[in-house]
């Protein structure tokens, strides 16, 4: 008599039937067809001018972290007012 073991010792049946390609088996001109853009950020965010890294690259950096700031500081006020109006009793 003894134990008999309850899941099944046999495979599965493949439900799935599709090979896979390796990346080896892949041509290397496919994988990547635009440019290296990395060497040449790197020369702009390495640039010792003083500016920190989030300001780097001109314009469209400034306008972003202004308007970041702009919305956490008008969150931070709304947040303030909508906590004191709800800190007052409602007058009846």
């Amino acid at each position: 008599q003894g134990l008999k073991p309850i899941v099944s010792t046999e495979s599965p049946a493949l439900i799935f039937g599709t090979t896979t390609k390796l990346a080896s088996d892949l041509p290397a001109t496919d994988s990547f067809l635009g440019k290296n853009k990395v060497p040449d950020l790197q020369k702009i965010f390495q640039k010792a001018d003083g500016l920190p890294v989030h300001l780097k690259r001109g314009v469209p950096d400034r306008l972003l972290y202004r308007t970041t700031m702009a919305l956490t500081i008008g969150g931070t006020i709304y947040c303030l007012v909508a906590l004191y109006m709800a800190s007052q009793p409602r007058n009846q």
